[in-house]
Protein backbone atom coordinates (compact mmCIF):
# COMPACT_ATOMS: atom_id res chain seq x y z
CA UNK A 1 0.00 0.00 0.00
CA UNK A 2 1.63 3.27 -1.09
CA UNK A 3 0.82 6.44 0.80
CA UNK A 4 -0.66 9.32 -1.16
CA UNK A 5 1.34 12.50 -1.62
CA UNK A 6 5.05 12.81 -0.95
CA UNK A 7 5.45 9.69 1.16
CA UNK A 8 9.20 10.27 1.56
CA UNK A 9 8.38 12.97 4.07
CA UNK A 10 5.74 11.00 6.01
CA UNK A 11 8.23 9.83 8.66
CA UNK A 12 9.43 13.43 9.04
CA UNK A 13 5.82 14.61 9.36
CA UNK A 14 5.51 12.23 12.31
CA UNK A 15 8.50 13.95 13.95
CA UNK A 16 10.72 10.88 13.65
CA UNK A 17 14.42 11.72 13.70
CA UNK A 18 17.57 9.62 13.51
CA UNK A 19 18.35 7.80 16.74
CA UNK A 20 14.79 7.73 18.08
CA UNK A 21 13.47 4.47 19.51
CA UNK A 22 10.09 3.78 17.89
CA UNK A 23 7.81 1.09 19.23
CA UNK A 24 5.09 -0.45 17.08
CA UNK A 25 1.82 -1.70 18.54
CA UNK A 26 -1.22 -3.18 16.80
CA UNK A 27 0.55 -4.42 13.69
CA UNK A 28 -1.66 -6.44 11.37
CA UNK A 29 -1.74 -7.39 7.70
CA UNK A 30 -3.42 -4.08 6.79
CA UNK A 31 -0.70 -1.81 8.17
CA UNK A 32 1.16 0.43 5.73
CA UNK A 33 4.45 -1.40 5.14
CA UNK A 34 5.85 1.49 3.09
CA UNK A 35 5.29 3.89 5.99
CA UNK A 36 6.84 1.39 8.42
CA UNK A 37 9.93 1.15 6.17
CA UNK A 38 10.19 4.95 5.97
CA UNK A 39 10.02 5.23 9.76
CA UNK A 40 12.75 2.60 10.17
CA UNK A 41 14.91 4.42 7.62
CA UNK A 42 14.32 7.77 9.34
CA UNK A 43 15.09 6.55 12.88
CA UNK A 44 17.97 4.36 11.68
CA UNK A 45 16.82 1.11 13.29
CA UNK A 46 14.05 -1.46 13.29
CA UNK A 47 10.81 -0.76 15.12
CA UNK A 48 10.83 -2.30 18.60
CA UNK A 49 8.08 -4.65 19.70
CA UNK A 50 5.50 -4.21 22.46
CA UNK A 51 7.47 -6.20 25.02
CA UNK A 52 10.64 -4.09 24.86
CA UNK A 53 12.45 -3.03 28.04
CA UNK A 54 13.81 0.09 26.31
CA UNK A 55 12.60 3.62 26.97
CA UNK A 56 10.91 4.70 23.75
CA UNK A 57 10.60 8.08 22.06
CA UNK A 58 7.58 7.23 19.92
CA UNK A 59 4.78 4.70 20.28
CA UNK A 60 3.20 3.94 16.92
CA UNK A 61 -0.26 2.48 17.59
CA UNK A 62 -2.15 1.01 14.63
CA UNK A 63 -5.78 1.13 15.81
CA UNK A 64 -8.98 -0.01 14.12
CA UNK A 65 -12.63 -0.01 15.11
CA UNK A 66 -13.22 -3.23 17.05
CA UNK A 67 -9.63 -3.54 18.35
CA UNK A 68 -10.78 -3.28 21.98
CA UNK A 69 -10.47 -0.56 24.61
CA UNK A 70 -8.47 2.39 23.28
CA UNK A 71 -7.84 3.82 26.76
CA UNK A 72 -6.23 0.54 27.86
CA UNK A 73 -4.11 0.46 24.69
CA UNK A 74 -2.95 4.05 25.28
CA UNK A 75 -2.08 3.36 28.93
CA UNK A 76 -0.01 0.38 27.78
CA UNK A 77 1.67 2.52 25.12
CA UNK A 78 2.79 5.23 27.56
CA UNK A 79 4.34 2.75 30.02
CA UNK A 80 7.79 2.73 28.34
CA UNK A 81 7.43 6.24 26.88
CA UNK A 82 10.06 8.90 27.63
CA UNK A 83 8.75 12.03 29.38
CA UNK A 84 8.99 14.01 26.14
CA UNK A 85 7.82 11.10 23.96
CA UNK A 86 4.74 10.93 21.79
CA UNK A 87 2.09 8.43 20.82
CA UNK A 88 0.81 8.31 17.25
CA UNK A 89 -2.57 6.63 16.84
CA UNK A 90 -2.89 5.50 13.24
CA UNK A 91 -6.41 4.52 12.23
CA UNK A 92 -8.02 3.89 8.83
CA UNK A 93 -9.29 7.06 7.16
CA UNK A 94 -12.99 7.78 6.76
CA UNK A 95 -14.53 5.35 4.29
CA UNK A 96 -11.90 2.67 4.90
CA UNK A 97 -12.84 -0.49 6.80
CA UNK A 98 -11.96 -0.17 10.49
CA UNK A 99 -12.30 3.64 10.57
CA UNK A 100 -12.24 5.15 14.06
CA UNK A 101 -14.02 8.44 14.69
CA UNK A 102 -11.55 11.20 15.68
CA UNK A 103 -13.84 12.02 18.64
CA UNK A 104 -13.20 8.53 20.05
CA UNK A 105 -9.45 9.19 20.06
CA UNK A 106 -9.94 12.70 21.50
CA UNK A 107 -12.11 11.32 24.32
CA UNK A 108 -9.78 8.41 25.15
CA UNK A 109 -6.60 10.51 25.28
CA UNK A 110 -7.24 12.52 28.50
CA UNK A 111 -8.54 9.43 30.30
CA UNK A 112 -5.17 7.79 29.53
CA UNK A 113 -3.27 10.91 30.62
CA UNK A 114 -2.51 12.22 27.14
CA UNK A 115 -3.28 15.39 25.21
CA UNK A 116 -4.15 15.39 21.48
CA UNK A 117 -1.95 17.87 19.61
CA UNK A 118 -2.00 17.16 15.87
CA UNK A 119 -3.91 15.22 13.22
CA UNK A 120 -2.97 14.48 9.61
CA UNK A 121 -3.63 11.99 6.83
CA UNK A 122 -0.95 9.56 5.66
CA UNK A 123 -2.23 7.57 2.71
CA UNK A 124 -5.15 5.41 3.86
CA UNK A 125 -4.42 6.18 7.52
CA UNK A 126 -5.35 9.09 9.78
CA UNK A 127 -2.58 9.95 12.25
CA UNK A 128 -3.29 11.56 15.63
CA UNK A 129 -0.41 12.70 17.83
CA UNK A 130 -0.89 12.45 21.60
CA UNK A 131 1.60 13.72 24.18
CA UNK A 132 1.93 13.66 27.94
CA UNK A 133 1.00 17.03 29.47
CA UNK A 134 3.90 19.16 30.66
CA UNK A 135 3.98 19.43 34.44
CA UNK A 136 4.84 22.89 35.77
CA UNK A 137 7.69 22.94 38.25
CA UNK A 138 8.88 19.47 37.28
CA UNK A 139 12.61 19.06 37.76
Amino acid sequence: MVAAGDSRNDAEKLGITHGMVVQERGWDEDTDDDLRALIEQQCGSELVEEDTDEVIDVALLWWRDGDGDLVDALVDAIGPLADDGMVWVLSPKTGVSGHVEPSEIAEAAPTAGLTPTLSMNLGDWAANRLVQPKVKGKR
